[in-house]
């Protein structure tokens, strides 16, 4: 199928192999029991008909050695479940699931469900209750969590505001209304901030105690205006809830950037609130260790977007000092288990480059609660560690001994770690195994749970390569950065995709791709780019980047390009130029720098001129990774707005050549459209063959792949 893409009819062709890599379903979820013998595996599949993703569970029983002794007949739809959280002893599980309104389809309702292990025993409408609006379930603020003793749960859902109505609206005769009901005169245009990107319409949290016999809720009130809490979770006592508290106090920042002030803190369910971190810092992920212990991320609220983390604990000792005193500084309470790695750590098995993910495992404690298992990227791969909380201890536990790829925890209990592997060549496929002694934890055994996907030969047998580069002669501090080559293994002269990544400081990791997939299948070679300020690299390569945007990136990307020539069957007069978000910005540069190079450009929401991003949702980033300060008022400096300029694709547009297609959201409130659309008609006013951002034609995009 590798030359589907020169047939007359190769469109067809092309829709027929996305189509078959629609079909492999990838894993979301899954959790192991506290016997550490049965899994509940979460999984999803794109439905092109329903245009949307149906998900859906699998069971695994395992024997003693976690060989799978029997397993579910067939998936069971869960699509509309969209939290679920068992009770500590597992005789109750408790679901959040949404239903469209009977009388009105337009809408949604919310329900809570409490399952026993033969019945539903509670089902609760939740938006007929009218105490909060929609509830959060997103990976950012979302969570859903049962008390020690079973009888609780707390999860967060947006704060009912009052109802508004227009200044002019006439009312029935007679008609009477609740003060606490009255609508809002004029209220109903009012503007306010939400999430931006990825939580947009989500504007302010609630925390909400079930207790679950009585059907009874109650919302905390002693959270102040300025926090907007999420990610809450249970005290081991049940009387407390830990969870992060972002500040809204000033202009309100997207909260799925590490660099935003928040705090971790406690509040009790009478009415007591302190902060357990402390100030200037970016925290996320509390969790509670099986001791008392609370451990979390952080870093330094400041700085790029995203950056190196550590992970810190707080003893339960430290915890309860704090919560039955009046201490402000609560800094030497804290320790500190893996710090910041600048450049790289060396460990028992390997370099550790430091910690850069963004959330940690829902449960990652061992029995005893002294170790820890987390994943994060690691330069080309995700690698999976075991930490000792009291030493900082690290041990590499990754399943790539046999095969390069990646390693993601999804769950411990019970000593039984449950984690996914997959690379660009295979989709991804659960594993298990037990958590070694300590001392021993490098000699850890995986055993594959769940069945390998069928993908097409082309893409089973396709090359694979790390690439290290590094710029010869170069004087910069940091020279060195990676890239993955994945083309089809039969024949020469493949059309290369010279792919850098968005952020700009995100990582490509060897892990499944159905767009790398799908590039394979029509006979395309890709080489996804980490350049120099990508994570997984140490926090000094982050820093780098700043202030060198449109330069260094750009460089990497030409030189990742011609080492690609040089040693792979690549044809060279068939390179394509691809990207999204400031990937978009790098191809949209590299198309007018190297128009005698590249053949085509594909961008998606593009950042073309950092100088008018001002309606973005991350107006700062700009100013930050161009290296320049940022203040929300004041006056705009002259100079600093033609350096944002100076480092902005607009800046060389006039000499794009090269045909390029610009897929554009109408809804993005990251990268404004408006940024593409100008781009598209400065390309189309000097002759460049360009698509109609809104209304991109399929024949355009044939002609860039021809």
């Amino acid at each position: 199928m590798g030359e589907i893409w020169k047939m007359p009819s190769h469109m067809e062709s092309v829709v027929e192999a996305y189509k078959t890599l629609s079909k492999i379903p990838s894993i979301v979820g899954g959790r192991v029991n506290n016997r550490g013998n049965r899994i509940t595996s979460r999984w999803s599949i794109r439905n092109l008909d329903k245009g949307r993703n149906t998900q859906y569970f699998i069971d695994y029983i395992l024997d003693e050695n976690l060989d799978v002794i029997a397993q579910s007949d067939f998936g069971v739809d869960i699509s509309n479940e969209l939290l679920t959280a068992v009770s500590p002893n597992e005789s109750l599980k408790a679901v959040i699931r949404e239903e469209k309104d009977d009388q009105d389809s337009s809408k949604k309702k919310f329900f809570l469900e409490v399952w026993s292990k033969s019945s539903l025993e509670h089902s609760i409408d939740l938006t007929s209750l009218d105490i909060h609006g929609d509830v959060y379930t997103d990976s950012e603020f979302g969570s859903l969590d049962w008390s020690s003793d079973g009888k609780q749960l707390v999860y967060v859902a947006e704060k009912k505001i009052k109802k508004s109505e227009p200044f002019i609206k006439r009312k029935p005769e007679g008609g009477k209304t609740n003060a606490d009901d009255k609508p809002v005169p004029g209220g109903e245009h009012v503007y306010r901030q939400d999430w931006g990107d990825q939580l947009a319409g989500k504007y302010q949290t609630v925390i909400v105690i079930c207790n679950v016999e009585e059907e009874k809720f109650t919302i905390l009130k002693n959270i102040p205006d300025g926090w907007c809490p999420g990610q809450v979770r249970f005290s081991p006592s049940g009387d407390s809830v830990v969870g992060v508290a972002f500040d809204i106090s000033g202009v309100r920042r997207p909260a799925t950037c590490t660099h935003r002030p928040s705090y971790i803190f406690c509040a009790s369910l009478t009415g007591e609130l302190r902060k357990l971190s402390p100030e200037n810092k970016s925290v996320r992920s509390p969790r509670f260790s099986p001791t008392g212990e609370l451990i979390w991320l952080q870093r330094d609220a400041k700085g790029p977007y995203l950056a190196c983390l550590q992970l810190v604990k707080m003893s339960a000792d430290n915890i309860a000092s704090i919560l039955n005193s009046d201490i402000s500084d609560i800094t030497d309470k804290i320790s500190i288990v893996i710090d910041i790695v600048q450049t790289k750590k060396e460990i028992s098995d390997g370099n550790f480059y430091g910690i850069f993910s963004q959330y940690l495992p829902s449960n990652g404690f061992s029995s005893d609660g002294k170790r820890f298992v987390f994943s994060t990227q690691q330069q080309t791969e995700i690698r999976s560690y075991v930490v000792d909380l009291e030493s900082g201890h690290i041990v590499d536990i990754s399943n790539n001994k046999e095969v390069a790829g990646s390693t993601s925890v999804l769950s411990v209990q019970s000593d039984v770690i449950l984690a996914t592997f997959s690379n660009l060549s295979t989709p991804g496929q659960l594993f298990a195994a037990k958590l070694p002694s300590v001392g021993n934890e490098q000699n850890i055994e995986w055993k594959r749970i769940s069945t390998p996907q069928v993908v097409p030969s082309s893409i089973a047998t396709a090359e694979l390569e790390y690439m290290n580069l590094e710029h010869e002669n170069c004087q910069d501090t940091i020279s060195s950065f990676t890239a993955i080559y994945f083309g089809p293994n039969d024949g020469n002269g493949h059309p290369l995709v010279v792919w850098p990544h968005g952020g700009p400081h995100t990582v490509y990791s060897n892990d499944y791709s159905i767009e790398a997939a799908f590039f394979n299948l029509i006979g395309f070679a890709c080489i996804l780019i980490n350049f120099r300020g990508s994570a997984g690299t140490g926090d000094a390569s982050i820093h780098f980047l700043v202030g060198r945007i449109g330069s260094t990136d750009i460089a990497d990307c030409k030189l990742a390009t011609d080492k690609a020539i040089e040693n792979f069957p690549i044809n060279n007069e068939k390179l394509v130029l691809y990207g999204g978000s400031y990937g978009g910005t790098l191809v949209t540069h590299m198309s007018a720098l190297y128009s005698d190079v590249y053949k085509a450009t594909v961008a998606r929401n593009p950042v073309i001129d950092l100088a008018s991003m001002n309606t973005s949702d991350i107006t700062d980033w700009c100013a930050i990774e161009a290296g320049l300060s940022f203040v929300d008022g004041g006056q705009e400096f002259d100079d600093n707005l033609l350096s944002l300029r100076k480092v902005s694709p607009i800046a060389n547009a006039h000499n794009v050549t090269v045909p390029t297609a610009l897929m554009l959201a109408s809804k993005d409130k990251r990268v404004p459209n408006y940024q593409g659309i100008e781009y598209s008609r400065k390309l189309m006013a000097n002759g460049v063959h360009t698509s109609d951002p809104l209304a991109a034609s399929p024949a355009f995009t044939t002609e860039l792949f021809t």
